[in-house]
């Protein structure tokens, strides 16, 4: 009991020297007044103009893509197509005045057969031409004479009947030209324009051409009937072969 007894004391003196310096030893807790928080207004000055300059070079790079997009879509305007054509109808205006100047009578718009016709029909009068001979080539004549006229009648009519057409054309494209978006578009709109103008005028010229034929086949005619005139004249008035006196009864015996 007394051995027992004694190493109970020794094991509870050891706990207590081991325990004793944190008991002891003081604690060291930095009080709440100790903490400062130190303000420079210099650095808060730098810091705040950092941010600004930084601030307006973002706002200037935003600028700067508002207007590159404003560019891009302004570009995309000026080629942007116009989505109205004339082109066709102009075509068809224009085709149609050529085939009613294709369908020349007798005597056609060729070089070649207006000088072979001049030489044939209106050239000077053969004097070993028959009487017939002279009453059938002033026949033809007459008939290109006329010809010639129906034919100029039938292009007026023509180019009358495109004016409706050209009016409609031409009121389109001013409203297209107008209402362009873009740079493209107007000038597109402007050539279709031109190209009206020059339809109108190639009307013109071809009213121009059929009347200028009209008129000088009536005058080729004429100076053709007055060639004629002198040779029957002569041809009457040659002894032994001109006008010979014969037996006429105007009205049939009962």
């Amino acid at each position: 009991m007394t051995s027992r007894h004694a190493c109970s004391r020794a094991v509870l003196l050891a706990a207590t020297m081991l325990t004793a310096p944190l008991v002891l030893s003081p604690v060291l807790i930095r009080p709440a007044h100790a903490w400062r928080i130190v303000f420079d207004p210099s650095n808060y000055a730098q810091n705040v103009l950092t941010a600004a300059r930084s601030l307006e070079q973002i706002t200037h790079q935003i600028t700067s893509l508002q207007n590159e997009a404003q560019m891009l879509i302004n570009q995309a305007r000026n080629l942007a197509s116009l989505p109205f054509s004339a082109l066709q109808e102009i075509q068809q205006s224009v085709q149609r005045t050529q085939q009613l100047l294709s369908e020349a009578q007798n005597i056609a718009f060729d070089v070649q057969q207006i000088d072979q016709a001049f030489q044939q029909q209106y050239g000077d009068v053969s004097m070993s031409a028959t009487d017939q001979q002279l009453i059938s080539d002033a026949r033809t004549r007459w008939q290109n004479t006329v010809g010639g006229l129906q034919d100029a009648m039938r292009v007026q009519a023509g180019v009358v009947g495109n004016i409706d057409t050209n009016r409609a054309q031409m009121s389109e494209l001013v409203s297209q030209s107008q209402g362009a978006t873009g740079a493209l578009q107007a000038t597109q709109a402007g050539n279709q324009i031109l190209a009206l103008q020059s339809q109108q005028l190639s009307d013109l010229v071809a009213l121009l051409s059929a009347n200028g034929r009209a008129a000088t086949l009536t005058e080729a005619e004429r100076a053709a009937a007055a060639a004629q005139a002198r040779e029957q004249r002569r041809r009457f008035l040659t002894p032994g072969s001109g006008y010979q006196p014969g037996n006429a009864q105007m009205f049939s015996g009962n």
